[in-house]
């Protein structure tokens, strides 16, 4: 991942978990807490594609894990949100804009209800049964309607906020700029030809004029 990717996914993480933990917790609603870290994951897995996804979700589920006041093993949730984002990242348009609003808000219901299952999959098998005692019913419809009321209000703005730090036109001028200026130099100095000020490419002047044309190929002779 680029470091505009990381930067803006670490902050936007952090400034999720802390408000889920502090404020959305803190509401005690009936049921599920609304979880605005895997809405994170699902806006910015929709953005940067399916490896983006896995590896922001693995790192947001190990900072929730490890964050007060977890009561569960630590990379539980890591690997729920990994599986969720690789599976959201999936669905990643071509040029990265989505047509409508339908399909992040199915994603996000079927986020919202298999990750609840995966959570107390994951649960069961180390032997937490704690999902048996809330209602696991009860729990998915929670999750689902919290996590589809709260979607509209924060996946649309993190997508445009992703998209916009990835076409920022100082990086890719500035990435340009650097990759141009090394394939410059290592071709000037690995293979000993003089590269011309003009845009057309490299000329190089040899000593028979036949085997010059043959052996040129968009300004650079094949050596």
């Amino acid at each position: 991942m680029r470091f505009n990717r990381m930067l803006l996914s670490t902050t936007l993480v952090v400034v999720a978990l802390v408000i889920q933990v502090s404020v959305l917790a803190r509401l005690h609603l009936p049921g599920a807490v609304p979880d605005l870290l895997l809405l994170t994951v699902l806006a910015l897995a929709m953005v940067y594609g399916h490896v983006g996804g896995a590896l922001i979700g693995f790192g947001a589920g190990l900072l929730a894990d490890l964050a007060p006041p977890a009561d569960h093993a630590a990379g539980r949730y890591a690997l729920v949100l990994c599986v969720i984002g690789y599976l959201a990242g999936l669905i990643k348009p071509d040029n990265g804009q989505l047509k409508s609003a339908t399909g992040p808000m199915a994603v996000v219901v079927a986020a919202a209800i298999g990750s609840t299952l995966m959570y107390a999959g994951v649960g069961a098998l180390v032997g937490d049964t704690s999902a048996r005692h809330v209602g696991l019913t009860g729990l998915l419809f929670s999750a689902a309607l919290y996590d589809l009321l709260l979607a509209p209000f924060v996946v649309p703005g993190l997508m445009a906020l992703a998209r916009r730090a990835e076409n920022d036109p100082l990086a890719e001028a500035g990435s340009g700029g650097k990759s141009a200026d090394v394939a410059a130099g290592w071709l000037s100095s690995g293979t000993g030809l003089r590269i011309g000020s003009q845009r057309g490419g490299l000329r190089v002047k040899a000593a028979k004029a036949r085997g010059a044309r043959a052996g040129r190929i968009k300004g650079v002779k094949r050596l």
